[in-house]
């Protein structure tokens, strides 16, 4: 690997993607038949992967090499299908493909929470909520959720990200149950990012400090796996309350398709309800701190 950690957004992304895509697909499961010589790594070589789409070799060489511009849709599409790439993975194909043509691409514009999404929150009384938006930022949390994780509106704001708790909070590794495929979701949701924001200079800072700080985290992001969290279950070891199994679901916000409000559940009349119980009445006790007033300063 590389002595330098890996940056979001160069244009070695498409080349690496596609790379670590072919690298994972093997021939038989690509539909070719077996060859006569002996392969020197798995996975498809670019022959391969130029036959499955229809496309000359050296068009897809110097696709995957970043040389080809002016991708067609048709183009995206017969690779996205011969690379057996899931929806997640092809809309990141078509962002590292057709980037911007925008020379001078615009700072982010900073993103709000609206107040009406704020007193949503504060309605959820009885299950962990926040609102992440890009680069995994932690833009809003009600009281349970501060209490399951973090009080992130009380850090510093560069440190309101949850792949950033994931990595580089000691207290994230004794509350996952299953930390290495929380790690990994956090990494692939990072790779979405870069793929919509290759210019984002605070995504790069992230990507770079924690490829540098966590080893994990450098050997994930060079594989390139991208995936949008969607729903699922995580389990927590909860220093408080003990184990918990929560069902979280990840709703679209309107009027910014970049946060998503995240709800966890327990299984009714299950331990992890009675234990999500008592963490809310644990937060309801008087003689805890409150969470300082952060709402006007949300990252960008």
């Amino acid at each position: 690997m590389s002595a330098h950690p890996p940056q979001s957004g160069d244009n070695g992304e498409l080349r690496e993607f596609l790379r670590t895509r072919r690298a994972r697909l093997t021939p038989a499961e690509a539909g070719l038949a077996p060859s006569a010589t002996v392969r020197r790594v798995p996975g498809l070589r670019r022959e391969e992967v130029a036959q499955l789409a229809g496309v000359s070799v050296d068009y897809y060489v110097r696709l995957e090499r970043g040389r080809q511009s002016n991708v067609s849709e048709a183009v995206l599409d017969s690779l996205a299908r011969a690379l057996r790439l899931t929806d997640d993975e092809r809309e990141h194909l078509y962002a590292l493909a057709r980037p911007s043509r925008t020379h001078r691409p615009r700072p982010l514009t900073p993103q709000r929470v609206r107040p009406a999404v704020y007193r949503i929150l504060d309605t959820l009384t009885e299950v962990p909520a926040l609102v992440i938006g890009r680069r995994t930022d932690v833009l809003a949390a009600n009281q349970l959720a501060r209490a399951l994780y973090v009080d992130f509106e009380a850090l510093p704001r560069r440190e309101r990200n949850m792949a950033r708790f994931t990595f580089l909070d000691p207290r994230a590794r004794s509350l996952y149950a299953d930390w290495q495929a929380v790690g990994r979701a956090a990494v692939a949701a990072l790779h979405l990012s870069a793929g919509r924001h290759p210019h984002d200079p605070q995504l790069a800072e992230l990507v770079s400090e924690l490829s540098l700080r966590d080893t994990d985290f450098r050997r994930w992001w060079a594989e390139h796996d991208v995936r949008r969290r969607t729903y699922g279950a995580k389990h927590f070891h909860h220093p408080v309350v003990g184990d918990l199994r929560l069902d979280y679901e990840a709703l679209a916000v309107t009027g910014d398709d970049e946060q998503t409000l995240g709800i966890y559940t327990a299984e009714p009349e299950s331990p992890s309800a009675d234990a999500l119980r008592l963490l809310a009445a644990w937060t309801a006790q008087p003689s805890l701190p409150g969470p300082p007033d952060t709402r006007a300063s949300t990252p960008s």
